[in-house]
Formats: C-alpha cells, structure tokens, sequence
C-alpha cells in the first residue's frame, strides 16, 4: 500500500481561479482520510489531482516514494469508485468487475480468483451473471467497488459513492465500506459533501472552504476542538448554535451574556480554555451544540444560572429524543462564515436575519423523549456548559488556550 501526500499543491484555471490553494496534507499508509466541506470547495479538484484526472498546476504529489505530478492516471496504481458508477450496462456483473484486468491482461485464472474473492467479500456471489439493469441502486454500487479491490491498488480514491443512494442504503453502505477499508488496509481517500459519512467513516477528517485545508483531526477532535467558526458551524446535525454575547465578571465567576440571558461557566470550562480570560468585557461568539441542551425538567439538578428560557416554536418528536426549536432573545452571530454555512444548507433567511428586536434567535434543542415542552409555550432550558464553544468573532478562530 503507500501513503499520499500533498506538498503545497495548488490547482489553478486559466481565469486565475484557484480552486485548490497551498494543500499540504498526508494520507498514511492504510488510513481512511475524508475530504469534507461545502459545494465548491475545492475537494472533487484535489482527489481528482491524485486520479491525475487533473492537473497539478503547483506544488508536489507523491503516492508512496514516487512523484506522481506528470505520471498518467492509468500508471498511477490507483483505483477510482464515481458516484455514477460508471458500469458498462452490456456487460455482466463478472465482466464489468475484470473488466480493468482484462484489458491490463492479467492471466485468466488470477481474474477468476480476484473476481470471485471481490464477490465473496461484497456478496455478490449470486449476482455475477447480471446485468447492471437487474441490480439495486445498492448493489450497482457493490459492483463498482469490486472492480476496484481486484486492481488491489495502492489507494482507493471515491467521489461522494453514496449520493445517488436512499437515505436507508446510505446508512448500511457506509458501515460496509469502513468495515472493507478496515479488512483489506489500503490506503483511501474518500470525498462526501455529507459530514455525518465524514464523521463516521474517517480515521481523519480534512475540512476544506474555498480550496484550502482549515483543519485535519479525528472526527472527535474536530467535534471537540473546532479550529475556527467555520468547521464548528459545519461539523454537527444539527448544526451548532451561535450566538453574539460578552463575558463579563460576576459574583467572582465569568458568566456569558447574550442578549437578556446569561450562561455562568463553570471553572472546568475555563481552565480548558485560559484565553477566556483575556476575553472578559469583551464580545465572542458563543457556540451551543444542540445535543448540550436539555428540557431543565429532566435536569432536576441543574442550577437555574446554567439555563436559559426560550419561547418553544416547534417540536419534532422523534421517539428517542425530540427536536425543540425555541426563540431566545438574543442575537444570532453573523459573519461570513455563519452566511457561507446557510448558504450551503440552502438557509437563505440567516443571511438576511437581523437582530433581537426582530424576535429573536431560534435556536435548536435535542431533548430527551420524556420533554413534555410543547408549542406556544416558554420552556427552561438547561445548558451543558461545560461543553460550550468560543469565538473570537473578528478573526473566527476558536479560543482555547493563552497566547501572548
């Protein structure tokens, strides 16, 4: 197998657009790397670089010790899954899995024994003789990565292979293809537009915006520790809440003022983050993770200055927890990061929402199932407060530790 890696490779059109900027990154040996983030970010460009279905305008990339900028893409011992599938309808299953061997003239018997192992691994055993007009959407797919493990490549390279699927086969293809990639070990860079497939797939997410790299993490440390406003808003479904509010010193405690309500924070969550305390007096964005809130009925034990009281708007019952929509008068932050992620969600009334005075800021909840909240009525709200996020909202970047 080989590892990738990016050396400050860019990608830039004849108009002067760079649609990748500056990338360095590298995919290790066997591991299961995510490209994630917004349409147009850049993500498509760059595997496709790595397909050398595109060219490299700067910079190096390398698949295990070997340059591979002017390498052809049929030399580049890669091995490419489309979210089309791309299969030659007048072929059967078995021929358009040897397909690639075939014409590289592997023996006949080495085809038979790859050709059947693929078939034993993704169960398509009994499906070898059909065409693809016969298959499920599902298994359309199957037989795309099949013809990719017989290559037995260096690296799997997959452009979002799940978008044409029903939300329940996404689901169960997502588990098949991480348990694939964790059986066989070969190096796979996989691109999603989804960051729930992101989150749950990847041994390490690379968030990208407008063709640059933000941050390379674990799925639990990008959940945890954001970099920045950007990947803490997109990270998360539902998507983090954010607020405008101040830090202001009370009763010997830091309390976060947002609008009429205020948040005291605990020491813990201070402590995590000692650069709060150049923050005092000062605005930041507040970053509420809906599943850090809760109905305050169910949180018998939460302290009335760890709530917040919110006019209930809607509540979506979905038997194991229930979606509460509550306005909260305070205001919503915008930036352009907030407008971008809207954007990109197909939110277009963020970007033109003002302020407090307009109602206030609805804001998400992921209560337990036993909330009896109901519409119409101002529900308490407890807060998780040693889960919250900061923002410095002139740069966006997260506040964690001090710096000078």
């Amino acid at each position: 197998m080989g590892a990738v890696t990016f050396e400050q490779v860019s990608k830039i059109y004849a108009d002067g657009t760079r649609a990748v900027n500056d990338i360095n990154l590298e995919v290790e040996d066997g591991e299961f790397m995510v490209l994630v983030g917004p349409s147009g970010c850049g993500k498509s460009t760059a595997l496709r670089m790595v397909a050398g279905l595109e060219e490299i305008s700067e910079g190096v990339l390398k698949i295990g010790d070997r340059v591979v900028n002017h390498v052809a893409a049929k030399d580049r011992d890669i091995a490419m899954v489309f979210q089309s599938y791309a299969l030659y309808p007048h072929l059967s299953v078995y021929d358009n899995i040897a397909f690639g061997l075939k014409v590289k003239k592997v023996p006949k018997d080495e085809i038979e024994k790859r050709v059947q192992n693929a078939a034993e691994i993704l169960g398509l055993g009994e499906y070898l003789k059909r065409k693809p007009r016969a298959l499920s959407g599902g298994q359309r797919q199957r037989v795309a990565m099949g013809r990719a493990i017989v290559r037995q490549p260096q690296a799997f390279l997959m452009d979002e292979p799940l978008s044409n699927l029903d939300a329940k086969l996404r689901v169960q293809m997502r588990a098949e293809i991480a348990r694939l990639q964790d059986d066989l070990g070969t190096t796979t860079i996989y691109v999603t537009h989804d960051q729930v497939e992101a989150m749950t797939m990847g041994d390490r997410v690379a968030v990208m915006r407008k063709g640059e790299l933000q941050q390379v993490a674990t799925p639990q440390e990008l959940y945890d520790q954001p970099v920045n406003l950007f990947v803490g808003g997109f990270i998360g479904s539902p998507a983090m809440n954010l607020l405008e509010a101040t830090l202001e010193r009370s009763n010997g405690g830091i309390v976060a003022k947002a609008g009429s309500e205020e948040v005291k924070l605990p020491e813990e969550a201070v402590s995590k983050r000692p650069a709060l305390k150049r923050y005092e007096g000062k605005s930041v964005i507040l970053g509420i993770r809906p599943e850090d809130l809760e109905d305050a009925e169910l949180e018998p034990d939460r302290s009335t200055d760890e709530c917040l009281r919110g006019d209930v708007q809607l509540r979506e019952a979905l038997g194991s927890e229930i979606m509460v929509h509550f306005s909260v008068d305070a205001r919503r932050a915008m930036t352009d990061d907030v407008r971008e992620l809207a954007k990109d969600v197909g939110d277009e009334r963020v970007a033109e929402e003002q302020t407090a005075q307009d109602g206030g800021t609805t804001m998400i909840g992921r209560f337990g199932s036993r909330s009896r909240v109901k519409e119409g009525e101002t529900a308490t709200v407890a807060v998780d407060t040693r889960s919250l996020h900061f923002f410095d909202p002139e740069t966006g970047l997260g506040i964690y530790d001090q710096t000078d």
